[in-house]
């Protein structure tokens, strides 16, 4: 069985394709025959050494991958579910050694795992896992009643687009920032104010809400440069771990998608949004298993709308 990884940490160019051994579905799980595998910033940081320590008692190759699209070829014995042979679904991997979303076969727990949205290709599906969930979390985290205001930063991302199309969808209004380039797409998304994206976001934010917004979520990971646009009392969700300043009793939120494991009824609540036009699948480019380096480095080099996705 093919799979990407690396058997040594570094740039694009560690990434290669290895051979794996074959694997079954055990008690509570099922096995996915994988068609697309969607590279994520996550991965870069495993294919680099970012996270050599916690992988240094497991031996290579170390399979990169947290979202993974195909079809279920395999229910372990014994397993409650009502996912059967044949059926096209989407899961979320949390990674770990060889077990990764970039191989040609991959087995999870059953409630890790959920149906495709219907009329969606492979690889489409495979954007929405691990950045839909996580947008889910923060918004979860941060608990806004309809009618409040939310504020994106990075709305034009994978991450900041489902917040922002989530967030419609649960009946916030959305203030959101773009570059020029961007803002048409971000309006797109569905955000109701689209504010010049800089190292100002904040006074950006207050020009159009002056009291503050009621929550925000940064996907462009500018922590300090943002927290001013939220209200005393809002929140603030980071997908970076920030934990805040404390300042004017605004409760700081650390968004990690790893505790949305095995929530399989949240990536159908994802699919039905999907399927009811409400979520927007983009993909940036399709590149076969070999061009793996390839995708990581237009991923790198910034600037993607969509994800680039691995074909297998």
């Amino acid at each position: 069985m093919r799979g990407v990884g690396v058997i040594e940490f570094g740039g694009p160019e560690a990434l290669q394709v290895v051979d794996l051994p074959e694997v079954h579905a055990g008690p509570g799980e099922v096995r996915i025959r994988v068609h697309a595998a969607t590279v994520n910033p996550t991965d870069t940081y495993l294919r680099n050494g970012s996270r050599a320590e916690a992988l240094k008692a497991i031996p290579p190759p170390h399979i990169p991958g947290m979202d993974a699209a195909g079809v279920i070829d395999e229910v372990g014995p014994g397993t409650s579910t009502n996912l059967r042979v044949g059926d096209a679904v989407m899961a979320m991997v949390v990674n770990g050694g060889s077990h990764g979303a970039y191989r040609e076969s991959l087995v999870l727990p059953a409630d890790s795992v959920a149906r495709a949205p219907a009329g969606r290709t492979h690889v489409e599906v495979s954007t929405l896992p691990m950045n839909g969930l996580t947008a889910r979390q923060s918004l979860d985290q941060l608990a806004l009643r309809p009618g409040q205001t939310l504020a994106v930063t990075g709305a034009a991302g994978c991450y900041g687009g489902y917040v922002v199309q989530l967030a419609k969808a649960a009946g916030l209004r959305v203030i959101a920032d773009a570059s020029p380039a961007d803002e048409q797409l971000v309006r797109d998304l569905g955000a109701d104010i689209v504010v010049p994206r800089g190292d100002d976001i904040a006074a950006q934010i207050r020009k159009v809400a002056p009291d503050g917004v009621d929550g925000l979520a940064d996907g462009a990971f500018q922590s300090a440069l943002a927290v001013g646009a939220v209200r005393d009392g809002g929140g603030f969700a980071s997908v970076r771990g920030w934990a805040g300043t404390g300042e004017r009793g605004i409760t700081f939120h650390r968004t990690s998608v790893r505790d949305y494991d095995h929530r399989a009824d949240l990536l159908d609540g994802l699919r039905q949004l999907t399927e009811a036009g409400r979520i927007t699948l983009r993909v940036a480019a399709t590149f076969a298993p070999e061009q793996a380096p390839e995708a990581h480095r237009k991923l790198e080099a910034h600037g993607t709308r969509g994800r680039c996705v691995i074909v297998f």
